[in-house]
């Protein structure tokens, strides 16, 4: 074979070893497109979640504000909440998350009082899985506020004279109060609710359970982060 032929040849092959380089990048630039695809799930307004008419305002200045509606006599609220102390252990530092409690009726304000309380004495740590189990498991009544003294008592130390003062102070009404106003602005018809930012509510119904609750909500916060970069 000449010497022009070999060299002819080595070129024709070189293009195709070229071409099939081209090739197998863009197929994995794809594979890569698709499994970040698939991984970031796209979520659709009034589909998936919904926006308030009004927005809420929040409270902190930065970052995004995740707010759970929830109530210690609702059995779908216990069921919510290992699956969000699990999504609360990676919550990013810029996610500020915290609790309302509902007030549907008298009883539901009973139980809303105890949150308060819990919070006003430095205990909701210690008794919030406590009120929910002694609820759902061991079938107590914690309306009745000797026997939710008792459980303060048990889970965190707190004795009943403590316990009613807290229960009983201005503050802890106060602060039932705002849960009333809250739960009217959030639109809230059942729990447990999640509120992004004080703009986007989200129920199992529309998010697929609440697994899917949690997903969607990880979407709207990226969403919300990306709108205060732009802005």
């Amino acid at each position: 074979m000449s010497q022009s032929s070999l060299a002819l040849q080595h070129s024709r092959c070189g293009r195709r070893h070229r071409l099939a380089g081209l090739l197998a990048g863009a197929a994995a630039a794809w594979l890569v497109a698709c499994l970040a695809h698939a991984q970031s799930p796209s979520y659709e307004e009034g589909t998936h979640y919904e926006r308030l008419p009004v927005p809420v305002e929040t409270q902190g200045q930065d970052g995004v504000e995740v707010v759970e509606v929830f109530s210690y006599a609702c059995y779908y609220c216990y069921s919510f909440q290992p699956l969000v102390e699990q999504w609360l252990d990676g919550l990013a530092e810029d996610v500020d998350f915290r609790r309302v409690p509902a007030v549907f009726s008298e009883p539901w304000r009973q139980l809303a009082r105890l949150f308060y309380a819990a919070q006003a004495l430095g205990v909701l740590e210690a008794v919030h899985q406590p009120i929910f189990d002694a609820i759902h498991r061991r079938g107590r009544d914690l309306t009745n506020m000797a026997e939710a003294a008792a459980l303060f008592e048990e889970a965190a130390g707190v004795d009943e004279g403590t316990f009613q003062d807290a229960l009983n102070s201005f503050s802890v009404e106060t602060r039932v109060q705002q849960s009333v106003a809250a739960g009217k602005a959030y639109r809230i018809t059942g729990t447990p609710t999640l509120i992004v930012n004080g703009k986007f509510r989200i129920d199992s119904r529309m998010a697929d359970g609440q697994v899917g609750m949690l997903k969607v909500a990880d979407f709207l916060i990226e969403a919300e982060r990306a709108a205060a970069v732009e802005e």
